[in-house]
């Protein structure tokens, strides 16, 4: 069946499939890592109190009917397990339904996690990852060429992907529409990496051309996956680019790296044999794939139509006036809206956490709190942890930006610090009392900019700070044992 399967793109589909299962891992590790202190049993925000006011229907879960730390952990091992072994590539070496049902475990459990993750899980990569499992599991096994509905069906999500966010720009900030935004961006992004301060401190014009650029990368080049074959690939080629270019400018979890792996689901093995042979890579052609057995076309053709049927809402998104950014339009997060950055910060507040063990708030020394990721010390160059994601540091940049809903978490985690809880502990990169319990806590706000190449010399600073007041007072332990 010549028309089901493309026989030329089997590296696009060892690539799609390996690279989506790496970022698997990585989710999973995740949620082994950071899932408990922040919405476990005795988390920030449990899973048991939101499962008792959202029904299953509007978030289908394991967990909704029951959640346990422990079942937690055997979901998180569960998955790290099977993605390990897609990455390794071994369900892949059997017939059509071992990775489709490998990779419907993954999608399974890791959904079960963000319907029940609340804020902390309310990003657009994971829906992302959602949308790339569900479909790279029916690309197949080495026995079967991979099919071409579902290569489509890849290429669509990464049109998607792409024009959301470009046109979610365009639409938005006119930063973006006057090519200023980067004037801003690389300082106020929710999390600099080691280079973004050499990013900004570029020239203006450059910026300028990076917007131009950026523009013509989101919303012309995706068009070009319209055209199977070296136009696909060139078009596929830039937008990796793109992706790099963004992952050296800051920490975006893995929405570049799964960005990138899907974009190469549109490089056929001509186009990948011409560039890993520059590099001294030989690629030969492997044994023609058997016909795909019946069950297996019937199954991926079922599927082509419930995507195209969903396909609707996310493609009126795209022309809507009022497009929304980062939308799922069912529970299960199949064929989304996607978009990023509508609106640029101009300016850079940080929350700033800290304790005292002093009697008298009033006559204290304060001691600050370090986090992983966020700014904090001045004088620390800031990590690169892309694509790993650092829930909490995410969440205190909209806490920062004024959102009381944030609050909801942020509070308990004020209490938890009060109680030296060391689960919480173990989010953060500096606990200044050791593992004692502080007798007050408060959080300050902090206009942040980048030092100047002269401040820098000057004193050694990478970021420059200035306080703006309070945005919690001293509070104790039992103050807010009250307030519950």
């Amino acid at each position: 069946m010549g028309w089901f399967g493309a026989e030329g793109y089997t590296i696009a589909r060892e690539v799609a499939q390996r690279g989506v299962a790496a970022v698997y891992v990585l989710a999973f590790v995740n949620v082994l890592r950071q899932f408990r202190p922040l919405l476990g049993e005795h988390g920030l925000l449990p899973v048991p109190a939101f499962t008792e006011r959202v029904p299953f229907r509007a978030a289908p879960s394991l967990f909704a009917r029951w959640y346990s730390d422990r079942l937690l952990v055997v979901v998180g091992w569960a998955g790290l397990g099977v993605a390990v072994a897609l990455v390794a590539g071994l369900p892949q070496q059997g017939p059509p339904w071992l990775p489709l049902l490998a990779f419907g475990v993954l999608w399974v459990l890791y959904l079960s996690v963000v319907n029940v993750g609340q804020t902390f899980y309310g990003f657009g990569w994971e829906s992302l990852l959602l949308e790339a499992g569900f479909l790279v599991a029916f690309l197949g096994s080495d026995d079967v060429a991979p099919p071409w509905t579902v290569l489509a069906l890849l290429w669509w999500l990464v049109l998607r992907l792409e024009l959301g966010a470009g046109l979610i720009k365009w639409r938005g900030d006119p930063a973006w529409r006057d090519l200023t935004a980067l004037y801003y961006h690389h300082e106020t992004q929710p999390m600099p990496g080691p280079a973004s301060r050499l990013f900004h401190l570029l020239p203006r014009p450059l910026h300028r051309v990076e917007v131009a650029a950026n523009h013509v990368a989101q919303l012309v080049v995706p068009f070009g996956l319209l055209v199977p074959g070296p136009v696909a690939g060139t078009a596929a080629g830039v937008m990796i680019v793109t992706q790099l270019w963004l992952v050296l400018s800051g920490n975006f979890a893995w929405l570049n790296w799964l960005t990138i792996v899907l974009a190469a689901s549109a490089v056929d093995d001509r186009s990948w044999a011409a560039v890993l042979g520059l590099v001294g890579i030989e690629v030969r052609a492997g044994a023609p794939a058997a016909a795909a057995p019946l069950w297996f076309v019937v199954v991926v053709l079922a599927v082509t139509a419930l995507c195209v049927v969903l396909s609707f809402w996310p493609a009126r998104n795209l022309v809507s006036r009022n497009q929304r950014m980062n939308a799922s339009f069912n529970p299960f997060h199949l064929v989304n809206a996607y978009g990023a950055f509508g609106t640029i910060t101009r300016r850079r507040t940080e929350v700033v956490v800290e304790g005292t063990r002093d009697d008298d708030p009033a006559d204290a020394t304060w001691l600050e709190y370090g986090f992983r990721g966020k700014p904090g010390d001045v004088r620390r160059l800031p990590r690169q942890f892309a694509p790993y994601h650092l829930r909490l540091d995410w969440l205190m940049w909209f806490l920062a930006l004024g959102s009381a809903a944030q609050l909801r978490w942020f509070v308990p985690f004020l209490a938890r610090l009060l109680e030296a809880d060391r689960p919480t502990l173990r989010l953060l990169a500096r606990d200044p009392f050791d593992g004692e319990r502080p007798r007050w806590v408060r959080a300050r706000l902090y206009g942040y900019r980048f030092a100047t190449p002269a401040e820098h010399r000057a004193t050694g600073a990478r970021w420059v700070r200035r306080d703006e007041g309070l945005l919690v007072d001293a509070v104790s332990l039992e103050q807010l044992a009250r307030r519950r």
